[in-house]
This record gives C-alpha cells, structure tokens and sequence, in this order.
C-alpha cells in the first residue's frame, strides 16, 4: 500500500534540524511520495530545492491568501521561473482567499488569486485552492477566472454540501486532512466525504498543521508519516477496503500532478495486483 501525502510544507522551518529522519518515517508508514506546497516566493524556492535533491519530493510554488499584500509581478516572474526550470514543480499554490484572520486586505487576496490562476493556466498547471470564510466570493471567482478544463485540488476541504457539489461540478480534486479524525470538528467532514467520487479524493496532513488522533494527544508537530492515519478513516468512513482505495487515491495524485514514467522512480510506482 503506497500513499502519497499531496500536501504538506517540509519547507517549514521546523524540519530544517530533522528533515531526513522525516522523511524516513514517512517511508517506513508506507507514504512513497510527498507534495511540498510552497506559500511564498522565498518558501516556494526551498520547496523547489528540497524537490529537486529528493526523489521522494515534488513542489509547488505560489502565494498564500496571507502573504498576498506582499505580492508583486517580480514574485510572479520568479514563481513562473522556478515552474519552467525545476521539473519538480508539478502545481501552482496555495492560493485563493481567507477572509478569516485577514493578515491580507481582500482587495490584495482577490487581485492576485486571479493573476496566479492565469499564471497557472499559461503554464499548464494545476492549481492548489486554500479557502477559509470567503463568503461565496472564493467561488465565484473560481467560475469565472477558470479556464475550461483547468485542474486544481481543494485543500483541506471543510465546506459544505452546496459548496462541495460547486467544486465537484468545476472539476476539481477534493483534498482530505486530519480534520477527518477529529471527534467535533471532523463531523461535516466525515458526513459529506461519501458524497466525493473516489476519482476525486486526495489525501494530505498540511504538516506542520492540522495533526490527525491519536497523533496529536503525542505530537505538536505534524508531518507525511501521518498521512496513513488520514487515509484509513478516510477508507472507515467510506466503508471501503484501504487495500482498494490506495491505488486509487495514489492514481488521482499522480494524474491530477501529471507524476508518471521517468518522473517517477521505480519504487513509487502506483500498486498493482501481482499476475497470477
């Protein structure tokens, strides 16, 4: 059984003293792959690297709703720089709008959403979404800014059913976090995730963050190991055999990522049922 952990910020300062024993207890848990996300143009640089020196790692780049006051076409340019150059980099974000804790004004969150879901279509990348209270504008930007058949994943989905059916309908992958495990605030979540095709379901930890149960009664810290608790209540509360949604989940990433032939290594190969 082979997970892949579709999100998660190995960039962040808190693995810079243990990353590779990290990134062995993930191996170790099953999880043969990871997707750094990157949420600044500095972050997204050090996600591009630690893709490129790891076969294990792939990245994306983009600017994070928090970060957008920040933002400028320079950042752009060199996000678009670090796409083209690292074959690593297989999606552009986090990005889309928090009207939560506002750290960026709305103005700067909707302008360069849009520009980075442009940027990501020229370059024919699918789009990782983070949205947290946006008040319906997150999707209506999406139904308008989106070009035909662009790819995208909903980050740590925790919207509801009207929301969930508006992503569906666009097209886009729906990403599960420990959220799932959590006996309160997991409630909608484990209700509404029946209603996903399996063809859209993605799993992820966003570690450092949102750390599953148990783990988290032990761990401050988050990280890719934790994926395969994610993924088994995913499979409980779906009633579905882990040994049969594995592949699918790994095959949903690796498509949705376009993660296939040399680009992948030999041992991450998605599983298979062994010939007779």
């Amino acid at each position: 059984m082979k997970l892949f952990d579709s999100h998660c910020h190995l960039d962040d300062k808190t693995y810079d003293q243990d990353l590779e024993a990290v990134l062995k207890r993930a191996d170790q848990a099953g999880v043969a792959a990871c997707l750094v996300v990157g949420v600044t143009a500095i972050g997204s640089e050090k996600a591009a690297r630690l893709a490129a020196d790891h076969d294990d790692l792939y990245a994306s780049v983009g600017i994070h709703p928090h970060d957008a006051s920040d933002c400028d076409e320079a950042a752009i340019r060199s996000l678009n720089n670090l796409a083209r150059n690292n074959r690593k980099v297989r999606a552009w974000g986090e990005t889309g709008l928090d009207f939560n804790r506002m750290y960026s004004p709305a103005a700067d969150q909707e302008k360069w959403f849009v520009r980075q879901i442009a940027e990501a279509a020229a370059l024919d990348l699918p789009l990782i979404f983070h949205e947290r209270d946006s008040g319906g504008r997150f999707l209506e930007i999406l139904k308008n800014e989106l070009s035909p058949g662009q790819a995208g994943v909903v980050h740590c989905f925790s919207g509801n059913q009207k929301e969930l059916a508006a992503y569906l309908d666009l097209g886009l992958h729906i990403g599960i976090t420990g959220v799932i495990t959590i006996k309160t605030r997991g409630e909608e979540l484990r209700r509404l995730v029946n209603d996903i095709p399996e063809d859209r379901l993605l799993v992820e930890t966003d570690a450092p963050y949102l750390t599953p149960t148990p783990e988290r009664n032990r761990f401050k810290r988050n990280e890719p190991a934790f994926v395969k608790t994610v993924f088994l209540k995913l499979a409980e509360v779906r009633q579905q055999d882990p040994a049969t949604l594995a592949p699918i989940i790994w095959s949903n990433t690796c498509r949705l990522f376009k993660i296939e032939g040399r680009d992948r290594p030999a041992r991450f190969e998605a599983w298979r049922p062994a010939v007779p």
